[in-house]
């Protein structure tokens, strides 16, 4: 990395369906006035149909595509300061969790199982888990994605006992502290 290049200071959430991406990034919105990206609302918005549709009509694999693209031109270190919420799969191509990374302070959120299955449980646009048994798929994904969340997250946050206004507090109080240490 070239150092005379400076680093974009954006705050990227990547974890689990159901982890609060969306939500916390929303509130780190209100609180920092930074843009707030939605990287599956903004793929649906290009795509000009949801994502239930993509992964049917398209599979995942050309969701996954559309993911990949859209985080490589996020990686612009003259764009101004976001707030960037991922999509809970976008970890499970390898060529991605560096580019996080580049974007800025990664912070997984996580939460247990049985609470992403009750957070989940009345959506119907979730496609990896219109199974016979969501609870199975939920640990099945989960434990094969926990090394690349780790792999890719600066912070590790539990999301189930908290709200979002105390998960902002936190991820905004650790932010400073890296940005104002990373050189």
């Amino acid at each position: 990395m070239n150092p005379s290049i400076a680093q974009p200071q954006n705050i990227v959430l990547i974890g689990f369906m159901g982890s609060g991406k969306s939500t916390v990034g929303r509130e780190l919105h209100q609180r920092l006035g930074y843009p707030l990206v939605d990287m599956d609302h903004a793929i649906e918005q290009r795509s000009g149909k949801p994502i239930t549709a993509i992964f049917a009509e398209d599979g995942e694999s050309a969701f996954r595509d559309r993911e990949t693209a859209l985080l490589k031109e996020l990686n612009d270190p003259t764009a101004p300061r976001r707030i960037i919420s991922t999509g809970g799969g976008i970890v499970t191509r390898p060529e991605n969790r560096p580019l996080l990374k580049l974007l800025g302070y990664v912070v997984w959120l996580h939460a247990p199982a049985h609470v992403i299955l009750a957070r989940t449980r009345k959506t119907r646009n979730r496609p990896l888990l219109d199974t016979e048994d969501p609870a199975a798929r939920i640990h099945a994904l989960m434990q094969e994605r926990e090394p690349f969340y780790q792999e890719a997250a600066h912070l590790k946050l539990d999301t189930s006992g908290l709200c979002s206004a105390e998960l902002a507090s936190g991820i905004l109080e650790c932010s400073r502290y890296f940005f104002n240490n990373r050189a």
